[in-house]
Parts: C-alpha cells; structure tokens; sequence
C-alpha cells in the first residue's frame, strides 16, 4: 500500500498534458534591444528638439533685450562699444555663441520677426542656423515665406539656402501678386494651408536631369521619372508619383497624360504635360479635357478638382494672360535643364514680377473706374 501511494504521489509532480509550464519564456533579445533603441533615439531626439527651440527663442529674446535699448540704432560707436563688453563679458561666462556678430545677428533676428508668437511656433521646426540663413533676405514677404515653407516642408538648414539660391520664392506665382495678396497668403501658409499660387512656380530648373542638345518629349519624361526623387524635391515635397502616360478613354479615342502626380496638402491630383516647344494655346484645350477625365473618374471623396501644369520651354506672357489660366486651375511654366547665369536670371524674373504687378495694378483700376456720364442730349 505504501508503495503504491508512493508511485501515485510521483505521479502528481509530473505535468499533465496541457498544463502550463513552469519554465519562464525565452526571451527576443534582438526585438528588445531594438525597441530599448527606439526608446532611446526618440528621447534624444525630443531632447535635441527642445534645445534647438530654446536656443533659437533665446537668441530672439537676447536681441530684443538689446533693441529696448537702442543698440541697434543712434550713436554707432557707442552702441559698437557697449556689444564689444557685452560679448566679452557673456564668452567669458557663457563659452562661444555670444560674439559681437552674434549678438548683432541677434538684433536684426528681433527687428525682423517682431512677433514672438510667430517666433515660438516656427522656432518649433527651425533652428538658429535656419534663422542664420534667412536673416539677410531683405524683402520681408519672401523672409516670411521661406520661413514658414521651411517649417511646413520641414526643409532642413542646407535645403532652405538651396531653395533660396534658387530664387524659389521670386519663382512662384504667389511673388507677382500684390502685397496685400502675398499677405494674406503667408497667413494662410501660418495656418497650414498651402494654395496652388504658392505651390507652382516659373520656371523649372530640372538641370538635374542632365539633358544636353536634341532631346524628345519622351526623354525628358524618361530623365524626369529617373531622377524623380530630385524632380520632386524641385516640384516640392508634396508631390507623390502616381503615374506615367496615364491612359484616358474617351469615347472611340485614347489620350494618354504624361505625368499625374498627387499634392498632400492641395489634397488634389496634378496633371503634367511636357512641351519641347513653346507654348501654344492649344495646348490648353488639351490639357481642359484632361481635368475634365480625372475629375469624373479618378478624383476620390474629399479630394479638390485636379491642377494642370504645363511644362514648355518657353511661354509668351501676353498669351499665358489672355487666356485666364487661373479660372481653369490650369498654370503654364517653362522649364530649364541649364541653371542661366544668377543675374540673367534675376533679370528675367525681376521683369515677369514687374508685369504681373502692373497687370494687376490696371485689373483693378478698370473695376474702380466710375462709369463715364452719360452725354447731353
């Protein structure tokens, strides 16, 4: 007997079939030191965020403790004098950052944002090196512009002296607007919003493409989906590749659109015809009757109607105007596969601006003019 409660008691320690064992699980080293990884870069990440903000809300506060005082303006050697000590006196405590040009960096920094809110949201996505770069734009709505696409686009420090150097801002549509247009839209771009004017610009520089003499359509589409990585950069970062000679059944015909893209933030497709010659305006039935397709069979629920671009290589002005391309989400852009010289270039565009404002400046006159009386009978 007690024998056989000895068998049954060995019996009771052996596990059962389907019971749990009492072994702990094995442990997936690599998936936990990569989330410990992940833990670790996010934190540095936020940590570096919040310094690169700090400082540049500092820098910003520094210079308008110094404008209080009038260091920027009055009496130059004295107030040259007195950023001299201060700059000593601050190395000197502080380590480097607190130069003479720093601080004077740090005046012209409050002088030109004088909105601390402004500075606080933007300060959020740019750096004092951001700042750096955009400080010596004069025009203060293309300073305003390129800061807030730099936060929207979150443009890192050499991207933002690219797009300036590139003259992006004197390029768009948005630069030949009136003052009180190119406003209005800086404010919309604050609030997020970006607008087709702000979106397209003229010309292209697609010299990335490397296209050299004789080239046909189909090459610069081929070197465009090639190098589309830097084309989208150039078009904006927005931009997403849907498709290539997109094929549009229209009754017994087919048409097929070179390139349709989809804009994020325009929440709309975007239609690309490529032009080895000028511009005509027949290019714009055409590109109509494009719209039209992808606004009845691929535009999808909360999406705007589609934009058309045309890319030629070059444009009469007078033409692009007649046809008031605006009203039809249509713009015309020529496109460059070699950079010009800089002052050809801000020439050209300094006269395009000059157009446009004064097209508008007689737009709005005709709509102000008082009717003539009529003659005595």
């Amino acid at each position: 007997m007690e024998r056989a409660q000895r068998i049954k008691g060995k019996s009771r320690l052996r596990a059962q079939p389907g019971e749990a064992s009492t072994q702990p699980a094995r442990v997936d080293e690599a998936a936990l030191l990569g989330d410990l990884r992940t833990l670790v870069q996010s934190a540095r990440q936020r940590i570096a965020t919040a310094a690169c903000a700090t400082q540049a809300l500092l820098c910003w506060r520094v210079g308008r403790r110094l404008v209080q005082d009038h260091l920027q303006s009055g009496r130059a050697a004295y107030a040259k004098q007195i950023l001299v000590t201060l700059s000593r006196e601050l190395t000197a405590e502080y380590g480097r950052g607190f130069s003479y040009a720093e601080l004077a960096r740090m005046i012209q920094f409050a002088q030109s944002f004088p909105d601390e809110a402004i500075v606080v949201t933007l300060s959020q996505q740019l750096s004092w090196s951001h700042f750096h770069a955009l400080l010596p734009i004069k025009d203060p709505m293309a300073r305003d512009f390129y800061a807030e696409m730099s936060r929207i686009e979150r443009w890192d420090v050499r991207t933002l002296r690219q797009k300036i150097a590139g003259m992006l801002y004197q390029r768009t549509v948005l630069s030949r607007k009136p003052e009180s247009v190119i406003s209005a839209e800086i404010g919309k771009l604050r609030a997020g919003q970006l607008s087709p004017d702000t979106v397209f610009r003229d010309p292209y520089f697609l010299d990335l493409l490397g296209l050299k003499g004789a080239y046909s359509e189909r090459d610069l589409e081929a070197a465009i989906l090639r190098e589309i990585e830097g084309v989208l950069l150039e078009l904006g970062t927005s931009f997403c590749f849907v498709a290539r000679q997109k094929r549009m059944s229209v009754g017994k015909d087919d048409f097929h659109l070179d390139l349709l893209f989809f804009h994020r933030r325009l929440r709309c497709l975007v239609a690309v015809e490529l032009k080895l010659e000028s511009f005509q305006p027949a290019h714009v039935g055409q590109m109509e009757l494009y719209l039209r397709w992808l606004d009845r069979h691929e535009r999808g629920p909360g999406e705007e109607a589609p934009i058309g671009l045309i890319l030629c290589a070059s444009a009469d002005a007078e033409q692009v105007e007649l046809l008031q391309l605006d009203a039809k989400s249509i713009r015309v852009s020529e496109y460059l596969t070699d950079l010009p010289p800089l002052p050809l270039l801000r020439e050209r565009l300094h006269q395009a601006i000059e157009q446009a404002r004064e097209q508008a400046e007689r737009t709005s006159a005709a709509h102000t003019d008082p009717a003539p009386e009529p003659l005595p009978r």
